[in-house]
């Protein structure tokens, strides 16, 4: 799944999540970031809505081009494990 969209924020995290949950049930294993530019911390709970909805389906989850906002949240919440590429 590529997004559509330039930002990931409070504002639309929920369709968001949802989006990335249907294409992990229907089989696309990879979230592409590359189009964005813009995070809030509702990035990081988009991402690990996504990881938990691969890990159910029995899917790997590859993430692609992480924003830079996107990885400094994760540092600064301590999920940075949780929020890698590949």
């Amino acid at each position: 799944m590529k997004f559509s969209t330039h930002s990931i924020t409070n504002a639309n995290a929920a369709q968001l999540v949802a989006q990335g949950v249907a294409a992990i049930r229907a089989g696309d294993g990879l979230i592409d970031f590359s189009g964005v530019d813009r995070c809030d911390t509702a990035a990081v709970a988009c991402v690990l809505a996504w990881r938990r909805a691969a890990q159910d389906a029995g899917r790997r989850l590859e993430l692609r081009a992480l924003p830079q906002d996107l990885l400094s949240l994760a540092r600064l919440y301590n999920v940075e494990s949780l929020i890698q590429p590949g």
